[in-house]
């Protein structure tokens, strides 16, 4: 078994942290937990698992990860609602990969009772 860091940024390991949720043994309780597990996705490149957690009016039919890509570390930078007591949330964060990063303010609502991903505004820094 790996013993590897979470790539979300949350202590402990991927298998205890977001490969919980990448398999399916347990929801994102908030809109900033299904957004770390949403990067943790990116790193391991577990297309399935963004597909399932996007919401439905939104989702691409495919969805292909650039093999290349090196993502380096996730920051939250702000959050709003999102919390059990919420439909909707939205979580800024910043996403580093090698050679730069990524900024955005990203749009999350229920459907299902399940928190979803919608869309994001990339912002400029």
């Amino acid at each position: 078994m790996t013993t590897r860091s979470c790539p979300c940024g949350l202590p402990g390991t991927y298998e205890a942290c977001c490969g919980r949720l990448h398999s399916g043994a347990v929801a994102a309780p908030t809109a900033e937990r299904l957004m770390r597990s949403r990067y943790s996705a990116f790193v391991v490149r577990d297309a399935g698992y963004l597909l399932r957690t996007w919401h439905p009016r939104t989702r691409p039919a495919r969805l292909d990860l650039d093999p290349a890509m090196r993502w380096r570390g996730l920051e939250i930078l702000d959050t709003t609602d999102g919390s059990a007591f919420h439909q909707t949330g939205t979580v800024t964060f910043r996403a580093s990969y090698r050679g730069g990063s990524l900024r955005e303010r990203s749009r999350f609502e229920r459907a299902g009772g399940a928190w979803v991903y919608v869309d994001g505004d990339v912002v400029e820094e």
